[in-house]
């Protein structure tokens, strides 16, 4: 249906057909399913859970909730079933609830009508206007919500307090023919959330004892963390019996489905993308210090670990290496294993720490998350130390082991230049042949990424030592480390 018709008898004219928003979302489903349309474009690794359930809610016409843990796209899979309604859709011109043409609900709307009959005029509706978002805190009252008589309307109308027109409608009236979205819904008060009963089950509303009924036509979508259920609020019985379906968010079950996500959604400018290369070895890294915080004893599963955590670490480990970059007068650079260190004031503010978690302190607890992250990828990479001791075979490390044994060390400075960063690295004997043996063909750069990485693992196995610079970091002897201050991640060598 095109947006230049004005006026109500035009729009009979063209033959418009009203619809409700549920199965004006229901119909536009179908025909992008039978199209094999991609609906939530960017959403990774809800492709066999999540989305399905949604379709199936849409395509039964049910309101929704969707329960998960923050940083779980709740909010952005919410925005993107506006992309199911029509392009345009038509309303009485000058209405304050999106009156339909063909089915007003409104007095204002069925008077103007009654008045000009098919003259009266219509405007449209983009379907990005018919999207509406309300945070629910706990000072979020009924008239708010619903609304509430506003007695300078009343005044400067002179009309009575019983006349309709007093009314000042609220935000979901307002939302009439729209998606409207409550996000954090157990901070609603209770009373707050009972106000909804008649809006889900029969459409309706009622304001300060007007006998008025109000036939709204809304799609609810309702975003809510379980750790509400105990820390803040509960959504009432009766209101989860009114929800159609209730669906169950999750983070990514797997490292490279959050690499996918971190990649998709890092804020990097063109310069960044250009001069800075990140190997996948360290683009692992960022995402296991997620999965370790996730099972850690030190961090609050109840309230999770966003993906918005790793999002923060890469673009802090991009800015990490462009920052020495910049102070080098290089052209490029790529980041190091070192630069991980920048990425713990994203890690500081994204986890939720218990008790212990809160004694430890939050920066040693990011450090020991990325030391346990480098320590665990280690063993997916390389030969396992500990396995190789208990079945005594020989350790393809020992001839790394025995140079630092012999009183060699080497520093690695944070705001050093690539070239004596390669220096220092192909200084140390059979490091080389050991990531040839046990990796594929690497490029230059990742390979002496890979390089360093060994001297981390091997560090965090406690088989090398490894003392925190004021700038930097430096390996040698674990007999000359075993009484140093804490290591560069956080932990002590022992």
């Amino acid at each position: 249906m095109t947006p230049t018709i004005s006026t109500l008898g035009e729009l009979k004219k063209a033959g418009y057909i009203s619809k409700s928003i549920k199965d004006e979302l229901r119909d536009n489903l179908i025909l992008k399913i039978k199209q094999k349309e991609n609906v939530f474009k960017g959403i990774v690794g809800y492709e066999d859970t999540v989305i399905p359930e949604i379709e199936r809610a849409i395509l039964s016409r049910h309101n929704m909730n969707l329960l998960g843990l923050r940083g779980q796209a709740k909010t952005r899979i919410a925005r993107q079933i506006v992309e199911l309604l029509d392009e345009y859709t038509p309303y009485v011109a000058g209405s304050e609830l999106n009156d339909n043409p063909l089915n007003p609900i409104s007095n204002s709307s069925k008077q103007l009508i009654a008045e000009l009959g098919d003259k009266t005029p219509t405007a449209w509706l983009h379907r990005s206007e018919r999207y509406v978002e309300k945070l629910a805190t706990p000072d979020v009252s009924i008239s708010d919500l619903i609304g509430d008589v506003d007695p300078i309307k009343a005044a400067n109308l002179k009309l009575s307090y019983a006349d309709e027109r007093v009314i000042h409608y609220g935000i979901i009236p307002r939302s009439n023919r729209c998606i409207f979205v409550i996000n954090e819904l157990p901070d609603l008060q209770a009373r707050i959330q009972v106000a909804l009963f008649n809006i889900l089950q029969e459409g309706d509303i009622q304001i300060r004892g007007f006998k008025l009924r109000i036939p709204l036509d809304i799609e609810f979508i309702f975003t809510a963390n379980p750790e509400d259920y105990t820390n803040r609020g509960s959504i009432v019985t009766p209101l989860k019996d009114r929800i159609g379906s209730q669906i169950l968010t999750h983070y990514p079950k797997s490292i490279e489905l959050s690499k996918q996500i971190t990649a998709q959604e890092a804020k990097l400018s063109v310069a960044q993308k250009q001069h800075i290369e990140v190997s996948d070895l360290i683009a692992t890294l960022i995402e296991r210090v997620a999965f370790e915080a996730r099972e850690s004893e030190y961090v609050d599963s109840k309230s999770g670990v966003s993906a918005r955590l790793t999002i923060s670490a890469y673009e802090n480990l991009v800015s990490t290496a462009e920052r020495r970059m910049l102070m080098n007068n290089e052209e490029k650079t790529v980041a190091r294993i070192s630069d991980l260190i920048g990425i713990i004031p994203a890690v500081n503010g994204k986890i939720e720490l218990v008790y212990e978690g809160e004694q430890e302190g939050a920066g040693i607890v990011a450090h020991n998350l990325l030391g346990k992250a480098i320590r665990n990828e280690f063993t997916n990479l390389f030969p396992d130390p500990a396995k190789l001791k208990k079945r005594k075979e020989p350790s393809p490390y020992q001839y790394i082991i025995n140079w630092f044994g012999e009183g060699n060390m080497i520093d690695l400075m944070l705001s050093e230049n690539d070239k004596t960063y390669k220096k220092s690295l192909e200084s140390i004997p059979s490091l080389a042949d050991l990531v040839d043996t046990y990796t594929e063909k690497l490029t230059k750069n990742q390979k002496l990424t890979m390089m360093e990485f060994v001297l981390f693992g091997l560090a965090e196995h406690s088989l090398i030592g490894k003392n925190n610079l004021e700038r930097g970091v430096q390996f040698k002897d674990i007999l000359g480390s075993m009484f140093s201050e804490k290591d560069f991640f956080g932990d002590e060598n022992a």
